[in-house]
C-alpha cells in the first residue's frame, strides 16, 4: 500500500515550502520568521491559502511578507555533467 503523501504526488501534489514574516504582536517593530512545509498544488496552493486564513482569522501576528518555493517531486530525473573534479584534505 503507497504511503499518503505518494498518493497525493500522484494527484499533482508537490512539495511547498512558504517562509513567513510576520510582525511580533508585543513589538511591532520586530519581524519574527515562521517556515511551513507540506504538500500543495501550485500554483493555487490551497493548503497554504488556508493555512494563511488561519493565521490572521486566529493568531495576533500581522503577516508582513510570504515567500513560496514548490517542487514537484515526481517527474524525470535531473542529471548533469560533472566537469571538475575537488580535493579536500
Amino acid at each position: 500500500m503507497a504511503s499518503h503523501e505518494f498518493a497525493r504526488q500522484i494527484d499533482g501534489y508537490g512539495l511547498t515550502t512558504a517562509d513567513i514574516l510576520y510582525r511580533m504582536p508585543d513589538h511591532p517593530s520586530i519581524l519574527q520568521e515562521y517556515v511551513w512545509q507540506d504538500y500543495d498544488l501550485a500554483p493555487r496552493f490551497p493548503e497554504l491559502k488556508r493555512f494563511l486564513a488561519f493565521w490572521e482569522a486566529r493568531l495576533e501576528g500581522r503577516l508582513y511578507r510570504v515567500t513560496v518555493a514548490h517542487k514537484s517531486l515526481i517527474g524525470p530525473a535531473e542529471l548533469s555533467k560533472v566537469d571538475g573534479e575537488f580535493l579536500l584534505h
